[in-house]
C-alpha cells in the first residue's frame, strides 16, 4: 500500500513538472489558454466533487460560487484599484462570502432529501442570476463589464503558472481533507446515511461543512477565472455552469479528484477543438450535442468515470494475480 502510494505521488510529481515546463517548450498562446482554463475548471470540479463524489450531494446551484467569486473579483479591481493587494482582498472576501451563502443555504436546506436540495440549490442560484441583471449600476446586467489587472498578471505565462500552482494546492488540501476522519465520515455518509446517524453523528453538521468547503474553493476558481477574460458577466452564474462542473466529475469520476481534473481537461479540449471545428462545418456550432454523445459514451464504457472504471480493473487484476499466485503455492505445496 505504501509502495503505490509513493509511486503515486511521485507519477503527480512528475506531472507537475512536466506541466511547469510546457511555457518554455512552446509559444502557443492558444494552448497556454486552454490549459490554464483546465487548470482553473479543475479546481472547480473538484470542489464539486467534494459535494457529489465525498458526501453524495447533488446541487445544480454551484455556479452560484463560482459566480460569487467571478463578480467580487471584476467589481473590486473596477471600482477600487487594479493591484495585487485589491485582488488578494477581492479573493478573500469571495472566499468568506462564498462560505457563509453556502453556510446559510446548508443549514436551511441540506435536510431535505437529495432532489429536493438540488432543486432549491437551482432556485437560490437563479436568485443570484437576476440579481446579476437586475443590480446593472454595479453588475451592468446581462452585458458585463471589463476591468483592469495587476500589472504583472498581463502575461499569459504568468497566469499558467499561477492557475497551475493553484490546482496543485488546492489538490493537496482537498486530497488532505478528503483522507482526514471527518473526510472518512463524509464518505459513510455518502453511502449509508442512516447507518451514520445510527452511530451518533450529527449528519447535517457534516454535509454542512463540506458545502461550505465546496463553495469556498469554487469562489477562488471563480476568481482566478476572471482574471484570464479580464471581463465578467452573467454567464457565469448560468446553470450551464453548474451542469459543467457535474459532466466533469462524472466523466472523470465520483469520488477521485484526479478524475475531476482529468474530467475538466476532457471538457475543455472538447470545447476548444468543437469551437475551432465549427468554422468547417456549422454542425459543430452545436457542440452540446457531441458533449451529450460523449457522456452517453462515457457511461456506457466508464459507468464509474474514467479513473474509477480504472481503478476497479487494476484492483480485479490485483486480486486476480493473488489467487494465482495462492494457487500455485498451493501446488507446489
Amino acid at each position: 500500500m505504501i509502495q503505490t502510494m509513493d509511486r503515486k505521488n511521485m507519477l503527480y510529481g512528475l506531472i507537475f513538472v512536466a506541466l511547469l515546463c510546457i511555457p518554455f517548450v512552446t509559444d502557443s498562446r492558444t494552448l497556454l489558454i486552454m490549459l490554464t482554463q483546465i487548470f482553473l475548471f479543475g479546481i472547480f470540479a473538484m470542489s464539486y466533487d467534494i459535494l457529489l463524489g465525498y458526501t453524495g450531494i447533488v446541487s445544480f446551484g454551484h455556479a452560484m460560487f463560482f459566480g460569487i467569486g467571478a463578480y467580487s473579483t471584476g467589481i473590486l479591481m473596477k471600482q477600487i484599484d487594479s493591484t495585487i493587494p485589491v485582488l488578494l482582498l477581492a479573493i478573500v472576501l469571495a472566499a468568506v462570502l462564498s462560505g457563509l451563502v453556502s453556510y446559510l443555504l446548508g443549514i436551511l436546506s441540506l435536510r431535505l432529501k437529495s432532489h429536493f436540495y438540488a432543486m432549491l440549490t437551482l432556485a437560490f442560484s437563479g436568485l443570484f442570476l437576476v440579481l446579476a441583471e437586475k443590480w446593472r449600476s454595479v453588475t451592468y446586467g446581462n452585458d458585463g463589464f471589463t476591468f483592469s489587472i495587476p500589472d504583472p498578471l498581463r502575461d499569459r505565462m504568468t497566469l499558467y503558472f499561477i492557475a497551475l500552482i493553484t490546482m496543485a494546492l488546492v489538490f493537496l488540501l482537498l486530497n488532505r481533507f478528503t483522507n482526514s476522519p471527518l473526510g472518512k465520515v463524509l464518505q459513510a455518509i455518502r453511502e449509508n446515511e442512516p447507518r451514520v446517524e445510527s452511530l451518533g453523528y450529527n449528519v447535517l453538521h457534516y454535509k454542512v461543512i463540506a458545502s461550505v468547503v465546496a463553495g469556498v474553493f469554487a469562489s477562488v476558481a471563480g476568481s482566478l477565472y476572471v482574471l484570464t477574460l479580464r471581463f465578467v458577466n452573467t454567464s457565469v452564474l448560468a446553470v450551464e455552469v453548474s451542469l459543467d462542473a457535474l459532466l466533469m466529475t462524472i466523466i472523470g469520476g465520483v469520488g477521485t479528484l484526479v478524475g475531476a481534473i482529468i474530467g475538466a481537461g476532457l471538457i475543455e479540449f472538447a470545447h476548444h477543438w468543437l469551437t475551432g471545428l465549427a468554422k468547417v462545418h456549422w454542425i459543430f456550432e452545436r457542440w452540446l450535442i457531441f458533449f451529450g454523445i460523449l457522456y452517453i459514451l462515457v457511461v456506457m464504457f466508464f459507468p464509474q468515470g474514467i479513473v474509477g472504471t480504472f481503478r476497479n480493473w487494476r484492483e480485479k487484476r490485483s486480486v486476480r494475480n493473488k489467487k494465482v499466485i495462492e494457487e500455485k503455492k498451493n501446488i507446489s505445496g
